[in-house]
């Protein structure tokens, strides 16, 4: 199975953070919208094997690695507040 390791980082990266912001929308369009921007920033890292899993993983455990994936959610967060596609009620 091929995936692309990169929507799991972000993905549990981005439910961390969104329970440190209460004021904003958390509809399943504007969070798909945060992933996606957030995404679009970095190079895709596919993995095919548990070997390719392995070495993904402890890729993430660099601290830049993580430190750049939190700092671009946020930006994301930030544009999609700002923008969202969606009308407010």
């Amino acid at each position: 199975m091929m995936k692309n390791y990169m929507e799991d980082v972000v993905e549990e990266i981005l439910t961390r953070v969104l329970k440190e912001y209460k004021d904003i929308c958390k509809c399943e369009k504007c969070i798909e919208d945060v992933k996606a921007l957030t995404l679009n920033k970095f190079y895709p890292l596919y993995v095919v094997t548990e070997q390719g899993n392995t070495y993904a993983k402890l890729h993430e455990l660099e601290m830049q690695f993580h430190t750049d994936i939190l700092k671009e959610i946020i930006k994301s967060i930030e544009i999609i507040c700002k923008n969202p596609r969606h009308l407010k009620s």
